[in-house]
This record gives structure tokens, C-alpha cells and sequence, in this order.
């Protein structure tokens, strides 16, 4: 890693921006996927969370980082790209989530 801690910490807390919390479990997403009566499947999260990722003006302006769950780390769009590419594409910091909970 080329950056320095203190560079990454810095453009996270950057002003008027903030971290996008999508780091939902497969679990969890299917509760909220049940909710609004969508089938909770491996295409289904990833078109979710592309279509978040994906909304580049929004993502540039007001996203400094992104926390991932595994799933979503490992993620690639419908075209191939890894949604880790996109995220930095937009100039946020992709991060994962560690914890199990």
C-alpha cells in the first residue's frame, strides 16, 4: 500500500462526506429484500449494491469510504467489473467490515 495511514484517515473524515455502510449479510439483506418483495439472490444483491455504487455523482460528492461485507468484496457487476473498482472509481475507500455480527 502506497498511501499512508494518515492520508486514508484523512480523506475519510474529508469534509462533508462520510462512509456508506454497506456491509448488510446475506441474512440481513434478505429481510429487507422480503420486506419490498424481491428474491433475495446472489444477482439480486449485487444489482442493489451496483446500483448504489454506480450512482457516480453521488458517490463522488457525499461517499469518502464504503464499508463491504465479504460477499461484496469479492463482487463483480453485471459487466464484469469488480464492484471494489467501481467504488474506487468514484473516489471513495473501499473498506470490509471484520466482525462477524
Amino acid at each position: 500500500m502506497s498511501e499512508r495511514l494518515e492520508d486514508i484517515a484523512a480523506a475519510i473524515v474529508a469534509d462533508g462526506k462520510g462512509l456508506l455502510a454497506a456491509d448488510e449479510s446475506s441474512g440481513t439483506i434478505k429481510k429487507r429484500f422480503d420486506v419490498i418483495g424481491v428474491e433475495s439472490t446472489a444477482d439480486s444483491r449485487r444489482d442493489y449494491r451496483e446500483m448504489m455504487f454506480r450512482a457516480k455523482e453521488a458517490m463522488t460528492k457525499y461517499i469518502s469510504g464504503v464499508i463491504l461485507y465479504d460477499e461484496t468484496i469479492r463482487q463483480k457487476a453485471a459487466d464484469g467489473t469488480p464492484l471494489v473498482d467501481i467504488i474506487k472509481a468514484s473516489g471513495a475507500i473501499p473498506g470490509i467490515k471484520v466482525d462477524l455480527g
